[in-house]
């Protein structure tokens, strides 16, 4: 994984933490898990030894994957705003006029979308919607293209 991952301040310590935990308490866990079910004797047939031996395969996937990020990482600022419209990092508030709806949205990286900050939610400047309205501006009408249709949606604030 070479390519660039864009995190706010926070996804990258979140990330960290994470590291931490998988290094430090994760994996001396699973060697000692290891080193129980080898004293048990025949391997060939052993359960609980393939079970960790699994497991230890996952956490150090994991562990590569999280150092590839964090080496790769993009540092973004949160509320981030630029004379260029919506940029990653921006609050953004956008009606759909043919849903009678408002949502509120942050646009982040892909490591950190899916989840809630606040009222807003995290979505990927690769997702539908974070494409549709990058560097978009409040007023601006823009079409997003995603699995059910076409919607329009408008892009009522940049916060």
């Amino acid at each position: 994984m070479n390519e660039k991952v864009i995190l706010t301040k926070q996804g990258y310590a979140d990330l960290e933490t994470k590291l931490e935990e998988l290094k430090f308490v994760k994996r001396p866990e699973i060697v000692e898990r290891i080193k129980e079910a080898r004293a048990q004797g025949d391997l060939s047939e052993n359960a609980e030894y393939e079970a960790a031996r699994n497991e230890q395969s996952l956490i150090e996937g994991q562990i590569a994957e999280i150092e590839a990020k964090l080496k790769n990482a993009t540092i973004i600022e949160d509320g981030a705003r630029s004379e260029d419209g919506v940029v990653t990092g921006s609050k953004v508030t956008v009606n759909y006029p043919e849903l009678n709806r408002t949502d509120k949205y942050v646009i982040v990286g892909t490591t950190e979308s899916g989840t809630r900050d606040g009222e807003y939610y995290r979505i990927s400047n690769e997702s539908p919607v974070g494409k549709a309205i990058l560097y978009a501006k409040a007023g601006d009408e823009v079409e997003v293209r995603a699995p059910g249709g076409v919607k329009k949606a408008v892009i009522v604030s940049i916060d």
